[in-house]
């Protein structure tokens, strides 16, 4: 990848460029002392003057900053690191279940606080959702039913009748996702025949090759891999009779087809695909037993070369829980301390109270440690102050140094990022290392040579990881391949990690705080990725946020970093789009079937963290000052509680657009903390982080 004038952009040593300098004159990026990005807001008019925010006003926004803050202050661990609980849907919880009986050795106690959590998360209508005040959810209500009733839980219940009824109103068993029909292959529930293929012969293919492991995204890969052994094994717990779900299917025994569905289209790549997926069984019937063990073999010592040392595989649950039954279909046993590490990383995911029991899918320390040093900073925490530098400190500890399969198709970069969680030295991403990189910036260390060299290397690895569109995607560079997306096996459409607005967006502002100018080849090349992005109405796509909103004040943030001239029509598009999304209330929300239907893209109940991404994204665009930021900024201040956090049961993360969305605790304290941080600086003509 050609970065232009500055050659050594994949060096450790990099220089970060000087705005003032010129792009051939260094500067280092000692964190600390690049410059902050003005917000200019507009002139006040004589009409607007009468309308300035009182003294009072200006008090009561400062009251709940300081509310805020000292919630941060008082739940930061010991170890210097912030963590929320991350929240998802029940099908993970549901599968720990299963998961328990496949190993045979289910902790009843355990088990059954985890029935009572499903139990209680059931919706009137029988069904499970995946995301707050969304429709029942057929593969998720299937998951839960199979769990309890594996658990004990009588078929005859009133929930259960309920769940029941719901399914097969849905379509049954057989209109459910893939996972979910893996998930009861294992207990003989579905047909392994009726799953699409995955031969575990693709491990030999080349990485060179069209379609090989390493054109999946990361999380598709670190969950394939073992699947693939699981399919060329098919492992299989026998029930008893009544612990069975047939009366889950739509359909009699007799008519029951277990081949993957045609589509309605004569020609279409489904339906070409689906023919490949045909042959596909055929040939592996009749792969030679030699052929089919020595890739098992390889497969194996893939899961066992990327197990993280603390026992973890990708940092999420599906990975985890795959590897090891994968291992364990291979002969391993529960005390191998591979199989012991796993099963100890899995444990730590869970969440317990006195009643209930459930799992999380994936945690943020990393992700929420450096979001709320930002917070903290913008709300005028010294930057050598005891909570900012032991959480830097904490992410200086967390760097990976250490290639992983990043390193695949990048091969100049040279290890620097971080990852999301706490374990997870394989699959280091994009978004969490510039959101790190630009906390880091704003803290003062004692040892300040250790620092700036952490974040030489962090934003050396960042740079090299820019995709030939000009984006950044999560994880890999160019894996963007969409045709992968059309296979059976992809029926969740995660199969792929391409360039995203909402990264690039993170990214943009980084390298803008950072000094790099708007010339650079480098910005030069995301500006032209992000203007193409840009949809119709003027927003752009959130692929890690609920969504649009997200999407546009990551983008708006980082042009404003870069500085760009905001008079620009693209941007008074996506200026106006925002405005015209407030609530009566004065906030802004967003629905997550937003990405099921574009065309209500910015509509939803109001909620305390898209809010704050709205207002944040209007006060970066120098309307500080107008009736449009107070209605937001009151409607923060507002609904604040005593103990200076925020309540928010709606769902604002993006795991899988359409398929899987996450309720991340923290989203509804830091993002308010820092969009009324912002708002005050901006009324005193300050400057953002």
């Amino acid at each position: 990848m050609d970065h232009g004038n500055l050659p050594a952009a994949l060096e450790p040593s990099l220089q970060c460029v000087s705005r003032r300098q010129g792009v051939d004159e260094p500067l280092a990026p000692a964190p600390i002392t690049s410059r902050r990005s003005p917000i200019r807001s507009q002139p006040l008019s004589a009409e607007e003057a009468k309308r300035a925010v009182s003294r009072e006003w200006i008090g009561r926004v400062t009251e709940a900053i300081d509310r805020s803050r000292r919630f941060f202050l008082t739940s930061q661990a010991p170890e210097g690191f912030w963590v929320g609980e991350l929240q998802s849907n029940v099908t993970i919880t549901a599968e720990y279940i299963m998961f328990q009986y496949f190993l045979g050795r289910p902790e009843r106690q355990r088990v059954d606080k985890a029935v009572r959590h499903l139990l209680r998360t059931q919706q009137p209508d029988g069904g499970w959702n995946i995301y707050y005040g969304g429709p029942s959810e057929l593969s998720a209500t299937v998951e839960a039913y199979f769990a309890l009733k594996l658990a004990g839980v009588s078929p005859n219940q009133p929930s259960m009748k309920m769940a029941r009824k719901l399914i097969l109103s849905l379509g049954g068993v057989e209109k459910s996702r893939v996972f979910t029909k893996i998930n009861l292959a294992l207990f003989g529930q579905y047909s392994w025949e009726g799953i699409p293929s995955m031969p575990v012969e693709m491990m030999f293919l080349p990485t060179g090759f069209y379609f090989n492991i390493y054109e999946f995204s990361s999380w598709s890969r670190s969950v394939i891999v073992p699947l693939m052994i699981i399919f060329a094994k098919k492992p299989e717990v026998k029930l008893e009779g009544f612990q069975g779900i047939d009366e889950l299917y739509a359909t009699p025994p007799d008519q029951r087809s277990m081949a993957v569905e045609w589509s309605e289209e004569l020609v279409s790549w489904r339906n070409f695909f689906v023919l490949v997926d045909r042959l596909l069984k055929i040939v592996e019937r009749r792969t030679p037993p030699a052929v089919r063990a020595a890739a098992v073999r390889r497969a194996e010592q893939w899961i066992l070369e990327h197990q993280d040392v603390t026992g973890d595989w990708g940092g999420i649950m599906p990975a985890m829980m795959n590897s090891v039954l994968a291992l364990l279909s291979l002969g391993y046993q529960p005390t191998d301390p591979v199989i012991a590490k796993g099963l100890e990383a899995i444990e730590r995911f869970g969440i317990e109270t006195a009643d209930e029991f459930w799992l999380q899918s994936c945690v943020s320390p990393v992700w929420d440690t450096a979001i709320t040093i930002i917070a903290l900073s913008d709300s005028g925490l010294d930057p050598m102050h005891p909570a900012l530098t032991k959480a830097a400190r904490w992410l200086l500890s967390k760097q990976v140094l250490r290639k992983g399969d990043w390193a695949i198709k990048n091969r100049r970069g040279q290890p620097g990022g971080w990852s999301f969680e706490f374990f997870n030295d394989f699959f280091p991403d994009n978004d969490d290392t510039a959101m790190v990189l630009l906390a880091l910036r704003l803290v003062r260390l004692p040892e300040e040579e250790t620092l700036k060299e952490a974040c030489q290397r962090g934003l050396a690895w960042l740079l090299s990881m820019q995709c030939d569109d000009g984006g950044w995607g999560a994880f890999d560079m160019n894996n963007n391949k969409r045709l992968l997306n059309k296979i059976p096996f992809a029926d969740l459409e995660s199969l792929l990690d391409p360039s995203t607005s909402d990264v690039t967006g993170r990214i943009m502002e980084l390298l803008g705080k950072l000094g790099y100018p708007p010339q650079h080849p480098v910005m030069r090349r995301a500006l032209r990725f992000l203007r193409k992005d840009q949809t119709e109405e003027g927003a752009w796509y959130g692929r890690w946020g609920v969504n649009y909103i997200y999407g546009t004040w990551a983008v708006l943030t980082g042009l404003r970093a870069l500085g760009e001239d905001f008079s620009q029509d693209y941007i008074q598009h996506a200026i106006h789009w925002l405005e015209s999304c407030q609530n009566p209330d004065g906030g802004w929300g967003e629905s997550c079937y937003s990405y099921e239907d574009p065309r209500t893209k910015g509509q939803g109940p109001s909620t305390p963290s898209q809010t704050a991404w709205a207002a944040m994204a209007l006060i970066e665009s120098g309307k500080a000052t107008t009736p449009t930021v107070e209605r937001a900024m009151r409607f923060l201040v507002e609904r604040q509680q005593a103990d200076g956090t925020w309540t928010e049961e709606e769902y604002t993360g993006t795991g899988f657009p359409k398929h899987f969305y996450i309720n991340y605790h923290l989203y509804r304290n830091y993002f308010p903390l820092m969009a009324l941080a912002r708002y005050r600086q901006a009324l005193a003509g300050g400057t953002s982080g």
